[in-house]
């Protein structure tokens, strides 16, 4: 097969095999775990130690609306964390709170991989 063939052949796995993915659920859980269950809770459920301490608090992503709003813009998870509008939120409700996150260098495979976690979660819950 020449090199061409192969790699006509691969864009069609990834293209027409929805299931594949290049993303790490775990390494996603790990990220999730370490940067956003404070606030989401470990149910991503605004459970979170400091899920009232925000305004606004933060909100439960399991529900049908966000359900809704994540079938209808598949990014929404990784959006609201790069293109928030009020981008201190997060830092601010920390800082307010004596609780320090050290910096993370994201990667697009960070987001990716928390994405996969959440939206696997997320489509789980009841």
């Amino acid at each position: 097969m020449r090199a061409t063939e192969s790699f006509i052949a691969a864009l069609a796995i990834v293209f027409c095999a929805p299931s594949l993915s290049f993303a790490d659920s775990r390494n996603g859980e790990q990220i999730f775990l370490k940067r956003c269950a404070i606030c989401h809770g470990k149910d991503i459920k605004g459970t979170g130690p400091l899920a009232n301490k925000s305004d606004p608090p933060t909100f439960d992503l399991t529900t049908p609306e966000f359900k809704k709003r994540l079938a209808a813009y598949p990014g929404v998870i990784i959006s609201s964390v790069i293109l928030r509008p009020n981008g201190d939120l997060i830092p601010r409700t920390l800082r307010a709170n004596g609780v320090s996150i050290p910096p993370f260098a994201w990667t697009v495979k960070d987001f990716r991989d928390r994405n996969e976690y959440m939206t696997g979660v997320i489509s789980k819950a009841k």
